[in-house]
């Protein structure tokens, strides 16, 4: 009877290690890592299946982007990676970008093509090939020469009004100057002699 006692606190004292040990690897495996999902659009030139490459390997739609990889676009093939709550972006074809972000901010180096940021909650900070930083809002797009684009449809925020005051300005001198000249008047009833098309 006393090593039937043993046997089961050896055996308790068994299981309980095995679950703290198994417990412990999921623990472990489930790592909180951020990915991003991609989207490929365009054709390639050979009529095969659309791909990028991320961090060298072919990759094609559905493929999770983690922090830090390099996502390469051939010519023709555009790309979008959703980041979830964090925003998503847009590459051009023939782009190549190290992208970099957590839950919160979205960053890259910019060596070739044009990234376009499609909605995020914060800025997203882009280096381009020639060292500057453009720092970009929902809609903004730049390119690895370092030119920020606004795509908004303002015309470029205060200088888009200037433009339409000046086209709006010059089209109310226009029909001033008109109203006043004498040179076009017409009177009605008076000595002019009206053609009429049909007989």
């Amino acid at each position: 009877m006393n090593s039937n006692l043993w046997i089961r606190k050896a055996l308790s004292t068994c299981l309980v290690v095995a679950i703290l040990a198994t417990g412990s690897m999921f623990a472990l495996a489930n790592s909180e890592r951020i990915a991003g999902e991609l989207t490929i659009s365009g054709k390639n030139a050979n009529g095969e299946t659309s791909f990028v490459k991320v961090n060298g390997e072919t990759a094609q739609n559905g493929r999770s982007i983690f922090s830090s990889s390099t996502i390469a676009t051939p010519e023709n093939v555009g790309a979008v990676i959703n980041l979830g709550k964090s925003g998503k972006i847009e590459l051009a074809p023939n782009t190549i970008l190290v992208l970099s972000f957590d839950e919160k901010v979205i960053s890259g180096d910019l060596s070739a093509g044009q990234i376009t940021v499609l909605n995020s909650a914060e800025t997203v900070n882009i280096k381009t090939a020639n060292g500057t930083i453009a720092t970009l809002n929902s809609g903004d797009s730049a390119t690895a020469t370092g030119k920020a684009q606004d795509d908004d449809t303002t015309g470029g925020g205060g200088s888009g009004w200037v433009v339409w005051a000046l086209i709006l300005g010059g089209a109310a001198a226009g029909i001033i100057i008109a109203a006043t000249s004498d040179n076009n008047r017409v009177t009605v009833g008076g000595g002019t002699t009206v053609i009429s098309p049909t007989r």
